[in-house]
């Protein structure tokens, strides 16, 4: 399959995740982020405690498309993350404590145990299948909405 039709399904799969927003869309197990480039909902599982953080995406074979999982630190801070025991190309996405991205790594590299930083201070960082974040035109400046974004979130929950 080339690489124009593969953009043209992930632009009709991503369309087909977003939706009408609504009270119901902010929930634990899904994502919402927004640019430019329009809306997608992502389904994620959050880890926001040190075990869960620290097992991450380690030894999953593979990784649906529209899934991820959203790290989650109780305070915004400079963190690293690596490719230890990851199986699968991924994209991470960095967040300050509003939700507004502030980097995006794309494809880090599977067993790649080289420090991936976010480049400054972050309290969420999401990671998606590898080449999804250019797929969509997710860049810095995407905003985030998800509970887990309290205080003062640039894409509030309703």
């Amino acid at each position: 399959m080339g690489s124009r039709t593969y953009s043209f399904l992930t632009l009709i799969f991503a369309a087909l995740l977003s939706g009408p927003l609504s009270a119901q869309s902010c929930r634990d197990d899904a994502i919402w982020l927004r640019g430019d480039w329009g809306s997608v909902r992502l389904r994620v599982e959050v880890a926001d405690d040190a075990e869960e953080r620290a097992q991450g995406l380690m030894f999953v074979e593979q990784m649906p498309p529209g899934a991820g999982m959203l790290f989650v630190y109780e305070t915004e801070r400079p963190t690293a993350f690596w490719m230890k025991n990851t199986l699968i190309p991924l994209d991470m996405i960095f967040a300050d404590a509003q939700g507004r991205v502030v980097k995006v790594h794309q494809m880090a590299i599977p067993h790649d145990e080289t420090p991936i930083p976010s480049g400054g201070p972050v309290q969420y960082v999401l990671e998606i299948n590898g080449g999804m974040a250019a797929q969509l035109g997710i860049a810095e400046g995407t905003e985030m909405m998800h509970p887990a974004i309290s205080g003062d979130p640039v894409w509030p929950c309703e």
